[in-house]
């Protein structure tokens, strides 16, 4: 009895999940899915600006992780894995939507307060400025070019650390270091204003 409620109390690593999952535990399955759908739709969707759009591609990468369950190995952290596949899925849709090159305005709003980035403000006179710098900041990395919006958003807003985002591009990490350095210059100076107000 002491044995069965010691176990359920701890919580299980992502590794030991996704191991329960190739053995055919479903429930393990479900424990990843809660456990990352949210992280990943906030990653996404500062890729895409959209929430319908970053939670189709969340879905598929959920997907991809139930089919291809066999093909993790533990020699990676688990999240590089799901991030990397969740990445490689949003850069599809990206290359998608340019090759259309019709893009739904409505769709690029950021109007999902849930996925916002985290607000820091001390008082709550200040929210409302706080919303709209938060939304002007993420206009700013949207218009990025994409290899240095990639590597800031892992960086400073998934804050991972310079080797697992290495891993996740398959770029060398002093390349990583390079592009959040650059991606974050090209950001100060644009949002130079906001720092005055």
């Amino acid at each position: 009895m002491l044995n069965i409620s010691t176990t359920s109390s701890s919580t299980p690593s992502d590794e030991e999940l996704i191991a329960r999952f190739q053995d055919g535990d479903t429930y393990a399955f479900e424990q990843i899915v809660m456990r990352y759908k949210a992280p990943l739709v906030n990653f996404v969707f500062h890729f895409l600006g959209s929430r319908i759009d970053a939670e189709d591609v969340v879905q598929e990468t959920f997907l991809r992780v139930f089919k291809n369950k066999h093909l993790y190995r533990n020699i990676a952290k688990f999240s590089t894995w799901i991030y990397t596949i969740a990445g490689n899925l949003a850069k599809t849709e990206l290359r998608r939507r340019k090759r259309r090159r019709v893009l739904s305005l409505s769709k690029m709003g950021f109007e999902d307060k849930e996925y916002d980035i985290p607000d820091f403000l001390s008082s709550p006179d200040q929210v409302v400025d706080g919303e709209m710098k938060e939304t002007k900041i993420r206009n700013e990395i949207q218009q990025l070019p994409f290899k240095f919006r990639e590597v800031v958003i892992l960086r400073d807003i998934k804050d991972l650390s310079y080797e697992e985002i290495s891993r996740i591009l398959k770029i060398p990490i002093g390349t990583v270091k390079s592009r959040v350095n650059r991606g974050r210059l090209r950001l100060q100076k644009r949002l130079r204003y906001l720092l005055d107000q």
